[in-house]
């Protein structure tokens, strides 16, 4: 039997590859390069923890109280909104879901319209060969610029339409329609569901009311980071 291609030669070149992350997110066993779907599914099943796989390797998925709360009440809104002009259905921060081979990932929020799921049914598979139409992440301090990046690029290889990047301590959404083209929110700006949601629309400013301000005022990662334009100003942008 075939063994997996591991697609580095040593530590360094894979953290690189993921993006610069933290090495304690990534799991030993089984070994990075070799491990599979059912990994991911006996460790949630096992530890309660979430892993998403890429190129053979787990990388935990890892969300602080904050951008737990955050994703939720985003989440809140845009299922009450999906289920009122009945488009499909939204997942949260647990939702795997297998965009390319040996690439799962698990949006903190995922939009997937009726298109994709014949019969209007939630998918059986645990983890299904499904994309979201939107993509949602709300950035934390773990997360680093390159690793959001790339998840960037397999979100919309994958067919996603419409990304964002919720950035709590900087208080901005950063809206992407591909890998290359985007427009930076801030709390003087709506944010709105484009052609993937059309009529959905949201004030920045509701979205973080509950997030306290930081004194920095500014995040670690994403493009936006730190960065805000005039008073209803918006910035394009590359991750």
């Amino acid at each position: 039997m075939s063994q997996p291609v591991v697609p580095f030669e040593n530590v360094a070149e894979m953290l690189e590859q993921l993006g610069g992350i933290d090495p304690r997110r990534i799991r030993s066993w089984p070994p990075p390069g070799k491990a599979t779907e059912k990994d991911v599914l006996a460790l949630l099943d096992r530890e309660n923890r979430l892993y998403e796989l890429v190129d053979g390797i787990l990388v935990e998925k890892v969300m602080g109280l904050k951008e737990s709360a955050l994703a939720m009440h985003l989440g809140r809104l845009l299922g009450n909104f999906v289920e009122e002009h009945d488009l499909g259905i939204v997942a949260g921060a647990d939702g795997t879901l297998r965009l390319l081979s040996r690439l799962i990932r698990i949006p903190d929020i995922a939009f997937i319209s009726w298109r994709q799921l014949p019969g209007r049914v939630y998918p059986s598979a645990p983890v299904p060969d499904l994309f979201p139409d939107l993509a949602v992440a709300v950035l934390s301090e773990g997360n680093t610029k390159a690793e959001m990046a790339r998840k960037l690029k397999e979100y919309f290889l994958a067919g996603t339409h419409l990304v964002w990047f919720v950035a709590p301590d900087a208080r901005t959404v950063t809206a992407y329609t591909s890998p290359d083209e985007s427009a930076l929110l801030t709390e003087a700006d709506t944010l709105d569901g484009g052609n993937v949601l059309p009529g959905f629309r949201l004030a920045v400013a509701r979205l973080f009311d509950r997030v306290p301000r930081t004194s920095a005022g500014r995040s670690k990662t994403g493009s936006a980071a730190g960065r805000r334009p005039k008073r209803g100003g918006r910035r394009r942008n590359s991750p």
